[in-house]
């Protein structure tokens, strides 16, 4: 009975994962196999029948994740070297029908979160709805995958100003809560011309409600003017909420403080080179933040062995002088399969005013599946 009841809930549970089989597939391997019996087959088809419950799922879900292991050795003073598990993550995509789909996507590294979750409506090319908690339409950078970087890290630009690591906003993973539209306004010959993306978002970040009435205002504007150019630029409209606060005597009350970004990127792919760059311009209430990075990749060995160097700049404060670092980084990918790869940086941190040995070597194996 125990062997019947555990075979009746592995069918329901790769019927529901399954892209193809029915249920009735799935038994008759199980009877060839001699997992079971042909008398306990048909006991499960007639149980199938009769319960409340569904065995067969109606829609194909797209079932996806990667592990990212890191080891990490800089020779500043105080830092210890070490390994972590930088990232590891599950999502799930389906379809619902033609134009309805959606997407979820869990960080289970550290403390588990919801990273994606959304529906999606494709009208046509030029109409794509997104509703719920998804990537900012902001940064070229931001908006690559975090299993497709060819350097182990994103630039210190795209981190401080584009709701990640050392956003005034907290790491929010480059993601909102909100409505989203975009597509392709212009195509020849089946080449897109001009893409858009618009969004409006509480701005508070993930898994987290909104603070206050204001929204947050969102658009990137794509232009491919020939195969393998991309011209973008992106703008970002809001306001911080940050809670009053009494010291001593004093209190200072709860106020909405701007947020305001604007950005310009570029890509060009040919053959086996790779040249992007991003100039990002940030405003946190009295504080102007700015900075860039020029990255250039290139395959030595097609689709197995890539180098890459970046000059990556960032200013935290424009009023303060000698406070910029600039990282040059120097990187090697070996891809051993197409969905494992082993990637060494190096880099080199150089500070305007006092000098620090703090260079970074890091090493990360990553698996996808």
């Amino acid at each position: 009975m125990k062997k019947l009841l555990f075979t009746i809930t592995l069918l329901g549970v790769v019927a529901f994962t399954a892209k193809s089989q029915t249920s009735d597939d799935i038994l008759n391997v199980l009877t060839q196999k001699k997992l079971i019996k042909a008398s306990e087959a048909g006991s499960i088809r007639s149980a199938s029948k009769n319960s409340s419950t569904p065995v067969l799922a109606g829609k194909k879900i797209q079932l996806s994740g990667y592990t990212q292991v890191r080891y990490r050795s800089s020779v500043e003073s105080g830092k210890a070297d070490g390994f972590d598990i930088r990232r590891a993550r599950l999502g799930l995509r389906g379809n619902l029908s033609k134009v309805w789909g959606y997407r979820l996507q869990f960080e289970l590294a550290g403390t588990p979160k919801i990273l994606d979750a959304y529906a999606e409506a494709k009208l046509n090319d030029c109409f794509k709805f997104t509703f719920g908690q998804a990537k900012i339409p902001f940064s070229l950078e931001n908006l690559a995958g975090s299993a497709r970087l060819d350097l182990i890290d994103r630039s210190q630009v795209v981190e401080a100003l584009v709701s990640r690591g050392s956003d005034v906003l907290g790491n929010q993973s480059g993601r909102d809560i909100g409505i989203q539209v975009g597509g392709t306004l212009v195509k020849h010959e089946n080449r897109s011309l001009l893409d858009y993306r618009l969004g409006i978002f509480n701005g508070g970040g993930i898994n987290t409600a909104d603070k206050n009435d204001n929204k947050d205002f969102a658009a990137r504007l794509v232009v491919h003017p020939i195969a393998g150019l991309d011209l973008g630029a992106s703008l970002y409209n809001g306001k911080r909420f940050v809670p009053g606060q009494t010291s001593g005597t004093v209190t200072t009350p709860s106020r909405n403080v701007d947020r305001n970004r604007y950005g310009f990127e570029l890509a060009y792919d040919y053959k086996s080179l790779n040249v992007t760059g991003e100039y990002i311009h940030g405003n946190d209430g009295n504080t102007d933040r700015e900075g860039y990075y020029v990255k250039a990749g290139y395959y030595f060995v097609p689709k197995k062995f890539q180098f890459v160097a970046k000059y990556d700049f960032y200013d935290p404060n424009l009023d303060i002088t000698d406070n910029a670092p600039a990282w040059y980084v120097l990187g090697g990918n070996y891809y051993f399969i197409s969905n494992a790869k082993l990637q060494l940086n190096y880099t080199i941190k150089q500070e305007q005013g006092t000098s620090i040995d703090n260079n970074l070597t890091t090493l990360q194996l990553q698996i996808n599946f």
